[in-house]
This record gives C-alpha cells, structure tokens and sequence, in this order.
C-alpha cells in the first residue's frame, strides 16, 4: 500500500480527479491493498466508494485529520466477490471501520462494522447511501 494520506487530503484528491486514470498505479495511490476482480474494474469502484466518502465531515465518527481510507475487493471461499472499503488510524494502521457493500452474507445493501465491537456485528445496516453518510456523519453515541 502507498504511503497513508489524510481522509481530508483523500477527499481532495478525489474531488479533483486525481484517481479517475484507470491505471493500476493511480488506484494504488487512491487506496486499493488487495482485489480478485480486474485491474481495469478498480477505477469504477474508487469512483462509486469515494463518492460516500467524499461527504463525510469532521466532527462524526470518522477524524479526517488522522484516519485515512484503503480499498478491499474480496473473494469469499463461497459466493460472488464484494468491496469494501477501510477507514484507519494513520498513526497506528488500526482499522476503525469496515464498511461492505453488496456482500451476499449480509442482508443489506452497506453494513458497517467497528473496532469497538470487535468488528463482531453490524453497527450499521442500510440499503441506502444517504443513510450511511448521516451514520457516518452522527458522533458515537455513548
């Protein structure tokens, strides 16, 4: 994986185009770690994630100054391969949030899973992008 970049920083990049070259590099130093599918796909997908992403704001459960996002295409021992995408502490590489999307195991469109939990259970299930960004967006309820 390239060298982290701020999820602040990320969203800039993103808004100015930055990853829309198809080329493996360029999806490299968007975010992706690890894909089953096709190099050529990577490019739609930074597309589709990093527009969730590029809506989270500062003060909700994500710090923009010191998580950085990463980028997963898996490939299930049984069933169709689904993204997700990683939300990260950049001091210390921990992962915060797991956020799947169309993963055939989970009965919702986006689910979300958290450090805190032990990435156990969804802490967060919808069908709806809109959702997900106001969750992601909402302080941790104590």
């Amino acid at each position: 994986m390239e060298k982290q970049i701020t999820l602040s920083h990320w969203i800039q990049n993103f808004n100015q185009g930055e990853f829309d070259n198809k080329d493996t590099q360029t999806q490299i130093k968007a975010g992706w770690f690890d894909w089953f599918c096709k190099d050529s796909s990577l490019a739609n997908k930074t597309k589709k994630m990093g527009n969730i992403i590029k809506q989270i704001k500062a003060g909700g459960k994500v710090d923009l100054e010191t998580c950085y996002v990463w980028f997963k295409n898996n490939c299930p021992l049984n069933g169709p391969l689904y993204d997700d995408f990683r939300i990260a502490d950049i001091e210390t590489n921990n992962n915060l949030i797991v956020v799947q999307i169309d993963c055939i195991w989970n009965d919702f469109k986006y689910t979300a899973y958290e450090r805190l939990d032990g990435f156990e259970k969804p802490v967060f299930e919808s069908n709806s992008s809109r959702e997900l960004v106001k969750w992601l967006n909402q302080g941790w309820i104590k």
